[in-house]
């Protein structure tokens, strides 16, 4: 057991999919499209998206991210996570764990997120370079309702079309 409480700072579909968790700002980091997933790629135990035909595209779907700018902030949701930090890790393939504890106002323990791996970045740079980076609209409208919950001033990072992504009506598969 810990000795104090452990959180992560959902700031796209982890504050969109959990309730209960606390509002707070990480300073010098900002919001951005920084990652992707190889959608033509089966990964056991992950997932895949079709469009709503059935078909599979071959793109690259993007997902939100962090990355460090001393002049921005995040507003994100605490979520307590004692037990499922691993259960976490492996659910967020795209991204390593970082400790942003010191970057949080009044942390009520040690505070992780999510920011992008490298593999994660470069699949995305991959799919710009090929004109096939996408974003889910199912993933955007739920980042975009939990933004705008907790943080409407901070929506304009999720605008796909000023990263030069297209937005796909696509259904996320999960892998057994």
């Amino acid at each position: 057991m810990n000795a104090s409480p452990q959180y992560v700072l959902g700031y796209g579909s982890l504050a969109a999919e959990r309730a209960g968790g606390r509002v707070a700002t990480l300073r010098g980091w900002r919001r951005c499209w920084g990652v992707a997933m190889n959608n033509s790629v089966d990964l056991p135990g992950y997932k895949l998206y079709r469009r709503r035909d059935g078909s599979r595209p071959d793109v690259f779907v993007a997902f939100l991210d962090i990355e460090p700018d001393p002049a921005a902030s995040v507003t994100g949701v605490l979520l307590a996570v004692e037990d499922e930090l691993g259960l976490l890790d492996r659910r967020e393939r795209n991204y390593e764990r970082v400790d942003v504890s010191a970057a949080v106002a009044d942390a009520p323990g040690r505070v992780w997120a999510y920011r992008g791996s490298e593999a994660g970045r470069r699949r995305l740079r991959e799919g710009r370079a090929h004109g096939s980076a996408v974003v889910s609209r199912d993933y955007l409208d739920a980042a975009t309702g939990a933004i705008t919950a907790i943080a409407p001033d901070e929506l304009a990072a999720l605008a796909p079309g000023l990263s030069g992504l297209m937005v796909l009506g696509l259904r996320r598969i999960d892998l057994p």
